[in-house]
């Protein structure tokens, strides 16, 4: 039985994690060195199903590889399966009731545990796993798997707290209205990313914090750090069952989930096809399940930079600098990363002799060396298919390559950093994702401008994030309403990636996904099922109302 709450808490004051800066000789640079250091002499980590609290090695082993050196196991995980798979909804459903029925106050305890459990005690290690295991290097990892993952946790606690506070303004005579914010009837499915560490934990994280039971099935290409968060996550007190951990063959797992009549949200974040498949299994089960289910899920991007001609010499020279970061860091790997930039045609010249000249500064390398900008990508399958893009560009007449191109396997999955001019509006590398390193550059005529603005959003079925830099008012003003429907996170003169939990709510719309903004308030609320409660105090003496008088 739960505790019955004798008071209305307030939470404390949140804000935005302080990032650090790692600078050599910085003394969280000499931890983050240590903590890779001692992850690598580590060796191989073994890593289990959880259910129920009870640590499962199943016998059937998956290895995660790591992207800068393929010949290293990072991680081998034991996979669940479908029988696992019914064992963890059981032992969810079971948890559920008392879960739900916490006082909000213990629920959020065990976030806001867990946020400083990694801010501080575990901060190193995660950010290790994260670069080892998913290519990334210091800067990306601290703003992913330490910030951003803290900030989720946190300011979750601080939306939730204002949803459960919203309650009818008026009571009639005799009678109080209430309404309560319940979890959802059944379980939900949690299915993350490689990419972001952040994402991986708030996945499962955001529906439990509003009494829901969770499946979360990690990536294979980042298992080990979000195992580490699901330790933290039960370090700070979250009961067994709550969260399971349940690593494997997608199609099995999710197959089995997706199926039971209990499922009751998918809680997604990948690659378009996949979110589209699901959703199908989804909607040819709709008649075995207790309740409809919630959808909310982000897929892929083709986000852009455009530039408007009224930019003077300053203003182009600092979109080439975002063009640069937001293509390029983590590889382009990001759901958001620039994939296309729209350039005036009086603004070519400076802007390709800026991008260029930064270009040729770009180190690329394995994690381990920390001072590399560039990485490598995820794992065989990502280098091949960003690989064949580029390997596009020497069969199409009406493109080319300015910068970059070289691919290496070798040793690690390194794609340098890729720069492509192209005069056909509708490019292969214009169109469709590519989720790696390389940018495609469109000239267009000053006075296309407008035109531009239509074509940068019927150039691809997505609709994440763009960028706009322009310099006078007029020009922004335009320039935002004529491409008000092209992303859901849109930027004026800075990069198109980058959201901050707390500043940039998350998410896109169109093929992009259900732009459900991850990081708001508006997340938490697809995961509740609301009951309006009316009690009476006073009774009736008849049961005829005045207009019923003869």
């Amino acid at each position: 039985m739960a505790t019955p709450t004798l008071a209305h808490f307030k939470l404390p004051q949140i804000d935005n994690e302080p990032m650090l800066n790692y600078a050599p000789g910085s003394a969280e640079r000499v931890k983050i060195e240590a903590a890779v250091k001692a992850m690598v002499a580590q060796g191989t980590v073994e890593i289990p199903v959880v259910i129920n609290g009870e640590k499962i090695f199943t016998g059937k082993v998956s290895e995660q590889l790591n992207p800068s050196n393929h010949k290293s196991v990072v991680a081998k995980y034991h996979e669940a399966d479908a029988v696992l798979t019914q064992r963890a909804i059981d032992g969810a459903l079971a948890a559920k009731e008392k879960w739900e029925s916490l006082p909000f106050n213990d629920r959020v305890a065990v976030f806001l545990k867990a946020a400083d459990l990694l801010a501080t005690k575990y901060r190193y290690k995660v950010m290790a796993a994260t670069m080892l295991g998913q290519g990334k290097n210091i800067w990306q990892a601290e703003i992913d798997a330490a910030a951003e993952l803290c900030d989720f946790l946190r300011f979750n606690c601080k939306y939730a707290e204002e949803i459960y506070s919203q309650q009818p303004p008026k009571n009639a005579s005799g009678t109080w209205n209430r309404t309560e914010f319940r979890g959802l009837e059944g379980f939900v499915l949690a299915v993350s990313p490689f990419n972001f560490t952040a994402i991986g934990g708030n996945l499962p994280a955001a529906p439990a914090l509003m009494g829901n039971v969770v499946l979360w099935k990690p990536s294979p290409g980042a298992v080990h750090s979000n195992y580490l968060v699901y330790e933290i996550l039960v370090e700070a007190g979250l009961p067994a069952g709550v969260i399971q951990f349940v690593p494997g063959p997608a199609e099995e797992i999710c197959g089995h989930a997706i199926a039971s009549p209990d499922f009751t949200s998918l809680h997604f974040t990948g690659s378009t096809h996949v979110f589209r498949k699901l959703w199908r299994e989804i909607g040819n089960n709709i008649d075995n399940y207790k309740s409809y289910p919630r959808v909310v899920g982000e897929t892929g991007g083709k986000n852009y930079h455009l530039l408007h001609p009224s930019l003077d010499e300053d203003g182009v020279r600092h979109a080439a600098l975002q063009t640069i970061r937001g293509a390029f860091e983590y590889q382009g790997q990001k759901c958001s990363a620039c994939s296309r930039a729209y350039i005036p045609s009086s603004k070519f010249a400076q802007f390709k002799k800026d991008i260029v000249e930064e270009h040729a500064k770009i180190s690329q390398g394995p994690v381990t060396e920390f001072h590399h900008f560039s990485g490598p990508v995820i794992n065989k399958f990502a280098f091949d298919k960003i690989k064949s893009y580029i390997d596009h560009i020497a069969v199409d007449d009406d493109s080319e390559i300015i910068a970059g191109g070289k691919c290496d396997d070798s040793v690690g999955y390194f794609i340098e950093p890729t720069i492509i001019v192209t005069k056909n509006k509708f490019a292969k590398t214009l169109t469709e994702e590519i989720f790696g390193p390389v940018v495609t550059i469109y000239v267009y005529e000053d006075a296309d401008f407008e035109a531009t603005c239509k074509l940068v959003g019927e150039t691809t079925q997505y609709g994440l994030t763009g960028a706009f830099f322009a310099k006078d008012r007029d020009s922004i003003v335009k320039g935002s309403n004529l491409l008000r429907n092209t992303a859901g996170n849109f930027y004026i003169n800075d990069k198109c990636t980058g959201a901050v939990v707390g500043q940039q709510p998350f998410g896109g719309g169109r093929a992009s996904g259900t732009n459900d903004k991850a990081g708001s308030w508006s997340l938490l609320t697809r995961f509740i099922s609301t009951r309006t409660i009316k009690e009476s105090f006073v009774p009736i003496e008849h049961f005829v109302y005045p207009s019923n008088a003869v």
